[in-house]
């Protein structure tokens, strides 16, 4: 059964931050001659990795609502220059726009169920293309 994970994007404040950081982080590996994958740190190993790696994906939180989320491709845990165990969650470097859904702060990542999941607004009417306080104020309406 798939599941995803859902995180706080810190220091994002829209998807196009997000995206902008995103390919800031490719770049750095390609200059650095290493494979370029985007890939984000975590020190907490997730226990359902075969779940995660099952079609599920990491959804962000950006200023208190869900707006994106990646396809996670690979979960790779390793031992940081202390001793302790940390993981690298690899992603596709593609962002994809959901539905915004409210979500309070909160440490770390979390599990997220797919039913729990906001749905992909790719193609959904032109959402896509509008502001993000447009986008908000609908959402919040439950019109989109």
């Amino acid at each position: 059964m798939t599941v995803n994970l859902i995180k706080l994007s810190v220091g994002s404040e829209t998807v196009d931050s997000l995206r902008a950081w995103i390919d800031t982080k490719l770049d750095m590996a390609r200059r650095a001659g290493r494979t370029p994958e985007y890939m984000h740190t975590t020190r907490m190993v997730p226990k359902r990795i075969d779940e995660l790696l099952d079609g599920g994906s990491m959804y962000w939180v950006i200023k208190g609502f869900v707006q994106a989320r990646q396809k996670l491709i690979d979960v790779r845990p390793f031992k940081d220059s202390d001793g302790i165990t940390r993981c690298h969650l690899v992603m596709e470097s593609v962002v994809h726009l959901t539905e915004m859904q409210p979500r309070r702060p909160f440490q770390g990542w979390r599990y997220l169920r797919i039913e729990d999941a906001p749905r992909d607004i790719a193609g959904s009417a032109g959402a896509a293309d509008m502001p993000l306080e447009m986008r908000r104020d609908l959402s919040e309406l439950g019109l989109i």
